[in-house]
């Protein structure tokens, strides 16, 4: 990457804003300019970067004007008022919400799986759902090897994913119910400190969340396959920041443990651990900060000659959000798919 890009981070004192920012820093993302936006009650902060501070200013009309690149993780109606004006000021938006997932005209992306679908953009690419990033870069090297024709996943979700002020309500409830306190709850419905509970976005008439369908619908998109049978339970269980994944794949034909190790251990953004005599394998824990999915506990499905189980943390801030994000635009760079591929811009 060569020409310098100007780039506005929206939402930039998020939990995923601010990852962004210490994202574009240590990966010598080739800046000219980074403008920090967010909503006019954030606004006036100053935020670090490259040992100056930045001024965090209140997005407006103007605020996209002479920008190449938006990184946008400020919420889904955020997304939907101020994508359009970005595009129309010339810039390729990278928006981490739901905002424009499922839209048939926006790329729904993760570079180490359908990097093509970039080139299609039309001013707006779309990051996947945290869980459905994780899932996919571990899934798709094995569904190229031997292809996948059902996911059963039940995912164990951190506090990171409803923001930094679920982060820090998940830590004073631990604290309050340590010293014999009822602990608040507000950014969740329930207690999270030593509880875990379904997800708690809406449910459909078949009993599935909008976490869980995002699962199944995205990852039909990413992997072209509009069929692919996929089903999800999603639990928030009390981890600050680190998403955990048990997966059952079903594949086409038998895969053996030893294939599918060989080709995660060589697969782009994994790190497989995995310490049978130890009984060591992915935690939350060791996932947090890095930017590979861990995947590990590779094991013959006992129950299905085709199937394999394994298991997998990723942080769901970094690859599950602002990595990605960060990632595309360094695709955008590389492959020079700044400007959309058609000037129709799609709502």
């Amino acid at each position: 990457m060569s020409n310098p890009i100007r780039v506005a981070i929206l939402g930039a004192t998020g939990a995923v804003g601010t990852e962004l920012l210490e994202l574009l820093q240590s990966r010598n993302f080739p800046l000219a300019e980074l403008k920090l936006l967010a909503s006019p009650r954030s606004a006036g902060r100053t935020l670090s970067f490259q040992g100056e501070e930045l001024l965090v200013e209140p997005v407006s009309e103007k605020s996209f004007e002479n920008i190449d690149v938006v990184l946008a993780s400020a919420g889904g109606s955020t997304s939907k008022a101020w994508a359009a004006k970005a595009v129309e000021s010339g810039a390729a938006v990278i928006d981490n919400s739901s905002a424009f997932r499922m839209n048939p005209e926006v790329p729904l992306v993760i570079p180490e799986v359908n990097p093509d679908a970039a080139a299609m953009h039309q001013g707006i690419i779309a990051n996947p759902n945290c869980t459905t990033i994780l899932m996919a870069v571990a899934v798709w090297p094995l569904h190229q090897v031997q292809p996948v024709q059902r996911i059963v996943a039940a995912t164990y979700q951190s506090a990171s994913g409803a923001g930094m002020r679920a982060m820090e309500e998940l830590k004073t409830q631990a604290q309050a119910i340590l010293h014999g306190e009822t602990p608040i709850t507000e950014s969740f419905p329930y207690p999270l400190a030593f509880n875990l509970f379904p997800h708690n976005t809406p449910l459909n008439e078949q009993g599935y969340c909008e976490e869980e369908m995002k699962m199944v619908n995205e990852t039909r998109k990413i992997f072209n396959v509009p069929q692919l049978r996929v089903s999800a339970t999603c639990v928030r269980v009390p981890v600050l920041r680190a998403h955990s994944e048990a997966i059952n794949l079903e594949f086409a034909q038998p895969m053996s443990v030893a294939t599918a190790r060989e080709v995660l251990a060589n697969a782009p953004g994994v790190r497989l651990v995995e310490d049978w005599q130890a009984n060591y394998f992915p935690m939350p824990i060791d996932a947090s900060g890095r930017d590979e999915v861990l995947v590990g506990r590779i094991r013959q499905d006992l129950s299905h000659p085709c199937g394999l189980e394994l298991w997998l943390c990723g942080d769901q801030i970094r690859k599950g959000a602002a990595l990605n994000a960060v990632q595309i635009a360094e695709l955008l760079v590389a492959r020079n798919l700044l400007r959309p591929a058609t000037t129709t811009m799609a709502h």
